[in-house]
């Protein structure tokens, strides 16, 4: 199920107080663009695209949502990503690309 949803990326590393590079999102070692690591409701971790997009914009294969954990806290606590599926999106509602939809290597320069 991970694979056939791109959910294979490695988890983000735990904070060093002595260090505070792990802040700094993640880098695509493909194409050098910056990425949103998170995990799924599965124990699994997924890279999104920093941004956005309308849902027609998107292959249904590439759509993820954020969900926030329910806690009893006011503030969140965790944040996981969710594959769209089941019933589709409006065309106009906002969901999250897979970072393997946005990601274009680099070939090198000419």
């Amino acid at each position: 199920m991970a694979e056939a949803d791109g959910a294979t990326a490695a988890p983000r590393p735990g904070p060093d107080p002595d260090d505070v590079t792990w802040i700094e999102p993640p880098i695509c070692p493909e194409c050098g663009a910056l990425v949103r690591v998170y995990p799924t409701t599965y124990d699994r971790w997924v890279c999104l695209s920093t941004v956005e997009l309308p849902a027609k914009d998107v292959p249904e294969a590439f759509r993820w949502r954020l969900m926030r954990l329910a806690t009893r806290s006011p503030v969140p606590t965790d944040i996981v990503a969710v594959r769209v599926r089941g019933i589709d999106p409006l065309p106009s509602e906002p969901v999250v690309p897979a970072h393997s939809m946005m990601c274009v290597p680099e070939w090198g320069e000419p």
